[in-house]
């Protein structure tokens, strides 16, 4: 057993964790770290890839309905497609 004090900022984000994921606080505690040590070791392996670095940053925006990610591929193509044509265009002068 191990008893640790936490600050109310770090305390309230385990509360509202557990409540999330309807877990006990232990049990995000034995998570997270587990988490971190899972992170150490790809550090110290040199396994850490560009994305693991972000990957907490991943799906956290809300785009407000937009739905940015949808046909992305195409449309860039398509901006692509533009600015080659742009450039391969005769010049008049």
């Amino acid at each position: 057993m191990l008893s640790v004090r936490l600050d109310p900022k770090t305390e309230s984000a385990v509360k509202r964790l557990a409540r999330q994921g309807n877990q006990t606080r232990s049990a995000v505690v034995r998570e997270a770290i587990a988490a971190f040590d899972r992170d150490r070791a790809a550090t110290a392996a040199g396994q850490v890839r560009p994305w693991d670095v972000i990957r907490h940053l991943i799906g956290v925006a809300d785009s407000g309905g937009n739905r940015l990610s949808e046909d992305t591929g195409e449309r860039f193509r398509t901006l692509l497609r533009q600015k080659t044509g742009a450039r391969r265009a005769p010049r008049t002068h």
